[in-house]
């Protein structure tokens, strides 16, 4: 079985992270991509477990049903490349004796040759599942799984450094919004009392502590409050 470029050139697309990518994104990309550029493969299937969640995602919905089916049964390729970390293969289900079970719902689907590859990536696995409608079409995966494993790796690797740079914005989005309204407040209580900037930090920290509440959640309030009573004027 050779890859072809398609598969090459849409798995390495996979890399390309954009405000809309996410792990299911990915995860569809990859099924796709197998479905289109892997030859015999009719569709595919990806599950992502990290920390004993997982997400799935199909090229077709019947896959979808197979992988679940699969999953109550707690038998079948993918849940053995799960649990041993190596590539599983079925040259045909119809002749495979070890999950009987599963090999009927995976004819029902259509299913007669299953590929599953896991892929580790980090502090995750990857499962790649391959499914074709004949036997026999799957006979080189380790070609194929070191290609998924360098793509699938820097496509994940780059989705989760692009979500910490998105989550280090917000935070200090927050902590800028915070500062801005606590400045607010500590102006209030200084033209209220005439004290320092110094000591009106020192008020606010006091009665934060007091009411076991956020700074910026009581200087927050504090403000509402001087708006509400002046207007909508800010302080």
């Amino acid at each position: 079985m050779e890859t072809t470029s398609i598969l090459a050139r849409d798995l390495a697309a996979l890399g390309r992270v954009t405000e809309g990518t996410s792990c299911e994104s990915v995860l569809r990309g990859i099924t796709e991509a197998v479905a289109h550029g892997v030859p015999g493969c009719a569709g595919g299937t990806a599950e992502l477990w990290m920390e004993e969640r997982v997400l799935l995602a199909a090229s077709h919905s019947e896959l979808i049903a197979l992988t679940d089916r699969e999953r109550d049964l707690r038998e079948g390729p993918s849940r053995e490349a799960l649990s041993s970390g190596r590539q599983v293969a079925v040259p045909d289900v119809m002749r495979d004796p070890r999950w009987p079970r599963y090999a009927a719902t995976a004819v029902r689907h259509g299913v007669r040759s299953v590929l599953v590859l896991p892929i580790e990536v980090d502090h995750a696995v990857v499962i790649v599942g391959l499914y074709g409608v004949r036997p026999g079409v799957f006979t080189d995966g380790e070609s194929l799984m070191g290609l998924l494993r360098g793509q699938i790796t820097v496509a994940l690797a780059n989705i989760w450094e692009f979500d910490d740079v998105l989550t280090g914005a917000a935070q200090m989005q927050e902590a800028l919004a915070g500062r801005s309204v606590i400045d607010q407040a500590k102006g209030i209580i200084m033209s209220k009392s005439g004290c320092s900037a110094e000591a009106a930090f020192e008020e606010l920290r006091r009665v934060s502590q007091h009411h076991q509440v956020k700074v910026a959640d009581l200087a927050r309030l504090l403000v509402t409050e001087h708006q509400q009573k002046h207007g909508g004027a800010k302080p």
